[in-house]
């Protein structure tokens, strides 16, 4: 695997540690209801179970794809990052927000390209 490659998971990596703080911990406050475009405070608080549980699986994507680069094993690294891009497709199908698209699977897209290349 190349530094580039490499550089590029642990980005995607980040990311999903940064939507796991953001799902968890952030949901209910002015930061999370603005980046997740929520209608109120009171359904920040009436969903924040599910975005915890969002969140959790994002940070098992993260582990995954740190993990993946730990043992140097690139079947991992390719599995995780397919997963992304599968979650950042339904992700965005679902909510039809292409931003989703973009943020989510572009990123793991470009990973794995550079892992092909």
């Amino acid at each position: 695997m190349t530094l580039l490659t490499i550089i590029l998971v642990s980005f995607v990596a980040l990311e999903h540690v940064y939507f796991l703080v953001l799902e968890m911990f952030l949901w209910t406050t002015p930061k999370g209801i603005k980046t997740f475009g929520l209608k109120s405070k009171t359904f920040a608080n009436d969903t924040k179970v599910l975005a915890a549980n969002q969140g959790l699986y994002n940070g098992f994507l993260a582990a995954g794809l740190v993990f993946s680069l730990i043992q140097k094993n690139p079947i991992f690294t390719v599995f995780f990052l397919i997963c992304v891009t599968i979650a950042g497709i339904y992700g965005s199908y679902s909510t039809k927000q292409i931003k989703l698209f973009y943020v989510q699977a572009v990123p793991a897209i470009i990973a794995l390209i550079s892992y092909f290349m």
